[in-house]
C-alpha cells in the first residue's frame, strides 16, 4: 500500500523539500524564458507584418507563422508549447483541461482587479501516465493587437479577412491590458 502512497504524496506536494521547491522555482523560470521567446520571436514577426502591409500582413502570420514559431521553440528548447484562449480564434488552439482551468482562475482574479501581465501557474501534475511540468501565463492585449482583436479598431476589410482565415471567429471586443489569450507549456519531468 505504501509504494503507492509515497508517489501519490511526493505528486500532490505533501512530503516536498527544499529541493523540490527549489526544483519548481527552476522550472517556473526555465517555462517563462521559453514563453519569452516564443512570445518575442511571435511580436517580432507581427511588428513586422503591420509595419510592411497592417493587419492583412499581420493575420498569416498568427495564422502559419505562430505555430511555425511554436514548433522551433518546442523542438529547440524541449517544451511543448502552444496558444489558447477563452474566446479562440482558431479552433485548434482549444485548451486543454489544465489550460481551461488556468483561464477560469485568471478571469476570476482579473475580475478581482489583478492585471493579466501578472497572471501566471504553474504546477507538477500527472498526464498519462507521466509526470509533467505545466506553466500557464495570460497575454495581456496591446496596442498592436487591437486591430485584428480590438471592437471598433478592427475595420471591415479585416474582418472580411479574418473571417476567410477564421470563420468561427471570438476573439474580438478586447481592450489594452485585458487578457486575450494564454502562453500554455508543458515538459516531462523525472
Amino acid at each position: 500500500m505504501y509504494r503507492f502512497l509515497l508517489p501519490t504524496a511526493i505528486l500532490f506536494g505533501l512530503l516536498s523539500t527544499p529541493l523540490a521547491a527549489a526544483d519548481m522555482e527552476a522550472l517556473k523560470g526555465e517555462g517563462k524564458r521559453v514563453i519569452q521567446q516564443f512570445g518575442g520571436a511571435l511580436k517580432k514577426e507581427l511588428e513586422n507584418a503591420m509595419k510592411s502591409g497592417g493587419p492583412q500582413k499581420a493575420i498569416p502570420v498568427c495564422n502559419v507563422e505562430a505555430p511555425e514559431i511554436a514548433a522551433k521553440v518546442s523542438g529547440r528548447e524541449g517544451w511543448s508549447v502552444a496558444r489558447s484562449s477563452h474566446r479562440l480564434r482558431n479552433p485548434k488552439n482549444a485548451p486543454d483541461d489544465f489550460t481551461r482551468n488556468a483561464i477560469e482562475e485568471f478571469l476570476a482574479r482579473e475580475a478581482k482587479g489583478e492585471t493579466a501581465d501578472k497572471l501566471v501557474k504553474a504546477a507538477i501534475v500527472e498526464e498519462d501516465g507521466k509526470t509533467v511540468f505545466r506553466i500557464v501565463k495570460a497575454i495581456p492585449t496591446a496596442d498592436l493587437c487591437l486591430s485584428c482583436h480590438g471592437s471598433d479598431e478592427v475595420k471591415p476589410e479585416v474582418e472580411g479577412l479574418l473571417s476567410k482565415y477564421y470563420p468561427e471567429d471570438q476573439a474580438r471586443g478586447f481592450r489594452i491590458g485585458q487578457m486575450r489569450g494564454v502562453f500554455t507549456l508543458s515538459k516531462a519531468v523525472e
